[in-house]
C-alpha cells in the first residue's frame, strides 16, 4: 500500500482546512516562483521524465501533450483548458479534488499555463457541480487576494489569469474539442481531426486541454521530483491514482494509490470488501461506465494501470472501479449503460447517431428473454460498425461495455436467447 507520506492528496476526505491557509500548511504555493524560474523547457522535461500519464481517461503522456504547444507566439495567444466536466458514470475524483484541495489545481494551472506560454486557463466545470463550482471560485478569488495569480503571479514575473466557465451538464463535453465549442458558446459537439487543438484550439488558438488530476498533480511532481513520482507504480504506469470505488462494496469510497495496485487489494483493503464476501463477486466494471466489464475470474489477479487492463481488452479509463455482487443482472446494467450513451450521443455522426439506438434497443431485447441467437451476432456486428467510425471515441465508449459483456458473460447473454420462445403465427395458434 502507498504510504501516506507519498500520497498528492493530502486532503482529499476534506479533514482539513481547504482554504489558502490549509493548503499551504499543507506544502501548497511554497516557492511557486522558484518552479518557474526553472523555465518552459525545463518544467516540460521534468514532467515528461516522470511519466505522468493523462488521468482523464486516454492515458496520454502529459509532458509531452505540453511540447506539441508552440515555442514562440505567432501573434495569437496560447490557453490551457482545464476538463472539469466529470460526467463519467462512477467517477467523482475531481469533484473531491475540487471539494478538498482546490489550491492543488490552481497552482497547478499556474504552472502548466507558463509552460505552455499561456497567460490564461479556462476550468470548465460539469453543470451539476454547483457547490464545488463554488467553492473553487472562492479559491481562485483567495489567489487573486494574494497575488499568486494576476500580474506577476506568485512572484514569478508571469502574468496568469484564471477563469472558471461552468458547462450546462453535457457528457459529450468532456470531449476535448467538443468541450472546447461549449467554452466558445456553442454546442458541444466534436470537431474533426486534424487540425488539432494544439495548432488550433479555443477561438482558434493553440490549446492544451488536461484533466483535473493531471494538473493537480504538476506542483507535488515538480517539487519532490521525476525520480521520485517515476519510482512509483509500475514501468510506463508511474505515479499515483486517485481510484473511485463504488456499487456492491461495504465501504464505498475514492482513495489514492499507486498505479499497478492489484484490484482485489483496492476492494479488499481500501472498499472493505465484497457485500457478502470476495466469493459473491460477479463482475467489475474497472474503469468508467465506456470500459468493458470484467467477470471475477479476471479479477483475480487484475493489476490496475493503463497497460494491465489493456492486455485484457480494458482499460483504466478514468480510474472508476463499479462492483456487481452475484444479485447484480450484468445484462441489464450494461443495457442501462446503453441507454445512457444512447442519450448523450451528439448526433453529429451517423454511426453513432444511429447505432447507440440500435445498440440500446438490441439490449432491451435481451434483457427482455426476447432475443434470438441471430439478434446477438447482429448486435455484435452493429457494436463493430460504430466503434472506431466516428469523430471522437464517443462511438468506443458506447460500443465497449457491449463488447466486453460478450467477451466475459457470452454464456448468460446466450442462455437469455436459448431460452426465447418465438410467438407462434396467429393460423398456427388458431389450429
Amino acid at each position: 500500500m502507498l504510504n501516506d507520506a507519498d500520497r498528492i492528496y493530502q486532503n482529499l476526505y476534506g479533514q482539513q482546512d481547504w482554504r489558502l491557509s490549509g493548503a499551504r500548511a499543507r506544502g501548497d504555493w511554497n516557492a511557486t516562483a522558484d518552479i518557474l524560474a526553472r523555465g518552459r523547457d525545463a518544467i516540460i522535461e521534468e514532467v515528461k521524465a516522470s511519466g505522468l500519464r493523462g488521468r482523464g481517461g486516454a492515458g496520454f503522456p502529459t509532458g509531452m501533450k505540453w511540447s506539441f504547444m508552440p515555442k514562440q507566439s505567432d501573434g495569437r495567444p496560447s490557453y490551457l483548458v482545464v476538463n472539469a466536466d466529470e460526467s463519467e458514470p462512477g467517477t467523482c475524483k475531481d469533484r473531491d479534488i475540487i471539494r478538498h484541495e482546490p489550491h492543488k489545481l490552481i497552482e497547478g494551472s499556474l504552472i502548466a499555463g507558463f509552460a505552455m506560454g499561456a497567460h490564461t486557463a479556462f476550468i470548465y466545470i460539469r453543470g451539476e457541480y454547483y457547490n464545488e463550482a463554488a467553492r473553487l471560485q472562492a479559491a481562485i478569488e483567495e489567489a487573486y487576494a494574494a497575488g499568486l495569480l494576476g500580474k506577476n503571479a506568485a512572484g514569478s514575473g508571469w502574468d496568469f489569469d484564471l477563469v472558471l466557465h461552468r458547462g450546462a451538464g453535457a457528457y459529450i463535453c468532456g470531449e476535448e474539442s467538443a468541450l472546447l465549442e461549449s467554452l466558445e458558446g456553442k454546442k458541444g459537439m466534436p470537431r474533426m481531426k486534424p487540425p488539432f487543438p494544439a495548432a488550433m484550439g479555443l477561438y482558434g488558438c493553440p490549446t492544451t486541454v488536461n484533466n483535473v488530476e493531471s494538473i493537480a498533480g504538476v506542483p507535488t511532481i515538480l517539487r519532490r521530483g521525476a525520480a521520485w513520482f517515476s519510482a512509483l507504480g509500475r514501468p510506463k504506469n508511474a505515479g499515483t491514482k486517485i481510484f473511485c470505488i463504488s456499487g456492491h462494496v461495504n465501504r464505498p469510497c475514492n482513495v489514492e494509490e499507486e498505479l499497478g495496485t492489484p484490484l482485489k487489494d483496492l476492494i479488499e483493503k481500501h472498499a472493505g470488501g465484497v457485500r457478502g464476501g470476495w466469493d459473491n463477486l460477479q463482475a467489475v466494471i474497472p474503469g468508467g461506465a465506456s470500459m468493458p466489464i470484467l467477470n471475477k475470474e479476471m479479477c483475480e489477479t487484475q493489476l490496475m494501470d493503463f497497460d494491465s487492463l489493456a492486455a485484457v481488452r480494458s482499460g483504466l479509463g478514468s480510474g472508476a472501479i463499479i462492483v456487481m455482487d452475484k444479485s447484480a443482472d450484468v445484462v441489464k446494467a450494461i443495457w442501462r449503460l446503453s441507454k445512457f450513451f444512447k442519450h448523450e450521443s451528439c448526433g453529429q455522426c451517423t454511426p453513432c447517431r444511429e447505432g447507440t439506438g440500435w445498440m440500446m434497443r438490441m439490449m432491451d431485447r435481451i434483457v427482455q428473454g426476447k432475443a434470438s441467437m441471430a439478434d446477438i451476432a447482429l448486435m455484435e456486428q452493429v457494436t463493430t460498425q460504430v466503434a472506431g467510425h466516428t469523430i471522437c471515441a464517443f462511438g468506443d465508449a458506447a460500443a465497449w461495455p457491449i463488447q466486453g459483456l460478450m467477451r466475459a458473460f457470452r454464456p448468460l447473454v446466450e442462455q437469455r436467447a436459448t431460452d426465447y420462445k418465438p410467438a407462434q403465427p396467429l393460423a398456427q395458434a388458431a389450429e
